[in-house]
């Protein structure tokens, strides 16, 4: 799938429920089903700075592809990562870097987070492109 087909779905999903309680237990779920960071890669070098709880986020490119994968000690932060990562892991350096972020203003996200937690996902976004800006320089 593309990225804006995934961003499209996760845009859909998220339009099912009827308020946001429901929508943070949906993230919650997201967030337990994500690929978890390595241990090994749980260095400083890969903390996201800017988010409210300890989030690290790795990037390596197999076969064209980045594989994105993350761990936070908050449950929400993990979410949101999901949210994110489903969307851009495992697609190419130059899908990432050309595709946009709107989705997540179309489920609302931004809105409903606090200013720490939002800070927090500029930051991933951010890093995500970062990482998908290096590889393609290595292509």
């Amino acid at each position: 799938m593309t990225i804006k087909e995934i961003q499209d779905e996760i845009v859909e999903e998220f339009s099912l429920f009827e308020n946001w309680m429901e929508r943070y237990e949906y993230m919650i779920e997201l967030g337990k089903s994500i690929e978890l960071i390595s241990p090994i890669n749980k260095t400083d070098s890969n903390l996201i700075k800017g988010c409210q709880s300890k989030l690290w986020l790795h990037a390596e490119i197999l076969e064209g592809k980045i594989l994105y994968t993350t761990d936070s000690e908050a449950i929400i932060t993990k979410g949101i990562a999901a949210i994110l990562l489903r969307a851009f892991s495992n697609q190419t350096p130059l899908d990432i870097i050309n595709s946009d972020v709107k989705y997540i203003d179309e489920i609302g996200l931004k809105e409903h987070l606090s200013p720490t937690r939002a800070n927090g996902l500029v930051s991933m976004i951010r890093q995500v492109k970062y990482y998908a800006l290096a590889f393609s320089k290595q292509e």
